[in-house]
């Protein structure tokens, strides 16, 4: 996974060459689900494909960032209106049990 601003590939430094699109399943609130086309690209050397995830995706989450930050830094709890349905609270908890896992960089 790479982020929109690189352009060389994290494995073997080789340039990157767009490679088509995908399309990813992300839940924002209320549990709305809502597809978003994410880019991929190629390393030209090592041939590796990477997708080209725009910043409010986690790597391998399926929640918006906006709501993991909200439920690692305390402002989302299971009590929050809005929030009833999802991210369940085993979800929820297993983001805090998680000591920085997630990188919002």
């Amino acid at each position: 996974m790479i982020r929109e601003s690189d352009e060389v590939c994290p494995i073997c430094g080789g340039s990157l060459s767009p490679y088509g699109f995908r399309n990813r399943y992300v839940r924002g609130k209320y549990g709305k689900r809502r597809i978003v086309k994410v880019k991929r690209c190629k390393c030209e050397c090592c041939g590796v494909v990477h997708n080209e995830l725009p910043d409010f995706i986690i790597p391998y989450i399926r929640y918006e960032t906006a709501i993991v930050t909200g439920v690692v830094d305390g402002f989302i709890t299971c009590e929050t209106l809005g929030f009833e349905d999802y991210p369940s609270e085993l979800t929820m908890r297993r983001w805090l049990q998680k000591d920085g896992f997630v990188s919002f960089a």
